[in-house]
């Protein structure tokens, strides 16, 4: 029987636009913006697809902590430039245009070293603590980690909406299927080829649902809307787009 495989599209960045409030990251996710392409070119990111490739890693990496030194050094991004000075500078300019973003990292930082913990709209919580610097034996925050928790922990309690939803909904239809797990931002269920269309509207339609679910289940409202990459295949390599009559 064949996988369906139902992929939330840019979690992570929807994710820390919700949490973020940034009016200009939020906007171009309600206008359908292609933001790895207008960074890409506003950043000067390479050209190509292993441009906008780069383009979006950088995103990602950014909003998980990433450094210059960090962009500088790593193979993947020496071919844009090796320089410091560069990334720092294209570092500064992402956070001029999504200037909610860089407000958003100051105070989570700002907050986990106050109270020692984070805490996210599902009443989810992290401690934080700093941790011993292993060259010169002083303490230091984890900078990355309070940046980057909020963001996958909320994203995986949305996810966990989702496969709730897409559970109860699937009972409901009386198809035979498999709701096998979540794999990160992704739903994968197996159902025999002629239910193959429903079962991914399905996943598809229950990952719309979650910000409803939030409200109803998190009494939080989100804020912007949630959409899915539908795929289906033998395999999780053999995966090829659904598309929904």
């Amino acid at each position: 029987m064949p996988l369906v495989n139902a992929d939330v599209k840019s979690l992570e960045v929807v994710v820390a636009a919700e949490l973020s409030g940034d009016k200009v990251l939020k906007q171009e996710i309600i206008d359908k913006v292609d933001i790895h392409e207008t960074n890409r070119d506003r950043f000067k990111l390479g050209e190509g697809k292993p441009g906008r490739l780069i383009a979006k890693i950088f995103k990602f990496r950014l909003i998980y902590g990433g450094s210059a030194y960090s962009y500088a050094n790593d193979s993947d991004f020496q071919g844009v430039s090796r320089s410091q000075k560069f990334w720092q500078n294209v570092i500064d300019e992402y956070y001029g245009k999504y200037t909610g973003i860089k407000e958003w990292h100051e105070h989570l930082i700002e907050t986990a070293q106050k109270t020692g913990r984070l805490t996210i709209p599902s009443g989810r919580f992290f401690p934080i603590v700093p941790k011993i610097n292993r060259w010169n034996g002083g303490l230091e925050w984890p900078i990355t980690v309070i940046k980057n928790y909020p963001v996958q922990g909320f994203g995986a309690d949305l996810v966990m909406l989702a496969r709730l939803e897409a559970s109860k909904r699937l009972k409901a239809s009386g198809l035979e299927y498999k709701l096998i797990s979540t794999i990160h931002d992704s739903i994968v269920a197996d159902c025999p080829s002629k239910n193959v269309e429903v079962v991914g509207k399905i996943l598809n339609d229950s990952i719309e649902y979650v910000p409803t679910l939030c409200k109803q289940v998190f009494g939080y409202d989100f804020s912007l809307p949630l959409t899915s990459e539908v795929q289906y295949g033998p395999n999780k390599k053999e995966l090829v787009d659904l598309k929904f009559n």
